[in-house]
């Protein structure tokens, strides 16, 4: 098992694909053989964004999508023929990024945390934890989000505080075990596909 404690501070920003806003960037993964790291070269991207106008989601072809509101509240994602409603924070939403979509905003701005991956590259999940107890831990990579201000969590009986902001990045080759101790920590997780 590898830890790291990724700080805010140290999260890099950039312009969603269409332009209409700006990432904050937790972390992220590209192909090693990539000229560039880039959409092109993306295996998967764990992000932060604001959502504070109605308008278009940025066109991913082959990336697969999972999406979660951590402030606000009354976001409806509509694409064709169907809603993804996430009027409720910590509800999780899969979509394609092909998928054309556009934001409707119900009581205001919101905030929300975005899991991407390049199709047939990684299986991913998202998902909050609100009440402590414990859960299993797969081998992949797993990203422990203080979305809501300081958490901590206990990994094989380890126990890690994460300040408001921050994430823990745990790498795993083997099966561990997890638990949320107090506040409330959003987990990505990210199985690469062979």
């Amino acid at each position: 098992m590898k830890t790291t404690l990724l700080k805010s501070e140290n999260y890099a920003r950039s312009p969603w694909k269409n332009g209409g806003g700006i990432f904050t960037d937790i972390a992220d993964a590209h192909r090693s053989d990539a000229p560039a790291k880039d959409w092109d070269s993306l295996l998967w991207r764990f992000a932060g964004t604001p959502i504070v106008t109605p308008g278009p989601f940025s066109h991913m072809p082959g990336i697969d999508r999972l999406q979660m509101v951590v402030r606000g509240r009354g976001l409806v994602l509509r694409a064709p023929g169907q809603d993804f409603d996430e009027r409720e924070a910590f509800t999780t939403v899969r979509f394609t990024g092909e998928l054309p979509i556009v934001t409707e905003l119900e009581a205001g701005p919101v905030e929300v945390v975005n899991l991407m991956a390049r199709r047939g590259a990684a299986e991913i999940e998202l998902l909050a934890l609100q009440e402590p107890g414990d859960r299993h831990l797969p081998a992949g990579t797993h990203l422990l989000y203080a979305a809501c201000g300081d958490c901590s969590i206990r990994l094989d009986g380890e126990e890690f505080a994460i300040l408001g902001g921050d994430t823990l990045r745990v790498d795993l080759t083997g099966a561990s075990k997890l638990a949320l101790v107090s506040g409330l920590a959003v987990l990505g997780s990210i199985y690469l596909v062979a």
